[in-house]
């Protein structure tokens, strides 16, 4: 067999040094300035623009190629309205019952509650599925690695949000299986996290964090 089947020729564009130390410096710069955001303004994202940052999110690497992910984007108020309304119900339950001590002393200091405003107050909600597995032709196909996969087409998906200039929050009601039912998704996908997006609300606050320094999250063997 021709081991060149079904192969092309890679692209690449070789940098100079100080052109790679460039690139990721001015890179980590603008990252550096991403913050959660709960509060938004109405303002409407600009068409295709969604569409183009779920495509980048698609370019991450998955296993087998299998690309076990799927994005739903919701715009429309109603349906927003219903989501809130379940994603709160459920949330209500964790901060009553299910959430530890420990983990509500934790959140004590984003001030955060039940209560989820931004879920119908953004002008567009993300919601990621994970495909655990594949369906074709009714037969059951095997994916691989689904939450590593999904995990990195995620962090895609939020730096595009932020390189596009607009803000998000990373969402995750438990249980999530209501957006199975609002979305009318099939058996093979769960939801694994609800994404408002749109602009911050004029003179939005956030708390004041601090993120660890590189000496505490590298080590370099050499």
């Amino acid at each position: 067999m021709d081991k060149t089947q079904n192969k092309e020729k890679l692209t690449f564009n070789r940098l100079s040094d100080d052109e790679m130390l460039q690139r990721a410096d001015e890179l980590y710069q603008q990252l550096s300035t991403r913050r959660t955001v709960r509060e938004y303004s109405n303002e409407p994202i600009p068409d295709g623009l969604l569409e183009k940052l779920i495509q980048s999110a698609g370019t991450a690497p998955s296993g087998a190629n299998k690309q076990p992910w799927h994005f739903c984007v919701v715009t429309n108020p109603d349906l927003k309205r219903k989501i809130r309304e379940s994603a709160e119900k459920e949330e209500k339950e964790n901060y009553e019952r299910r959430f530890s001590a420990s983990f509500k002393e934790d959140l004590a200091k984003f001030e955060t509650s039940f209560k989820k405003e931004y879920i119908d107050h953004a002008p567009a909600l993300i919601i990621v599925f994970k495909e655990r597995y594949q369906m074709e032709n009714g037969v059951r196909r095997k994916n691989y690695y689904v939450n590593e996969s999904v995990g990195i087409a995620i962090g895609f998906l939020i730096t595009a949000i932020h390189n596009a200039g607009l803000v998000t929050l990373p969402h995750t009601p438990n249980p999530m299986s209501f957006l199975n039912d609002l979305l009318e998704r099939p058996k093979n996908e769960s939801p694994i996290l609800l994404m408002p997006v749109g602009f911050p609300k004029k003179d939005t606050e956030v708390p004041v964090l601090s993120r660890k320094p590189l000496d505490e999250i590298m080590h370099i063997y050499d």
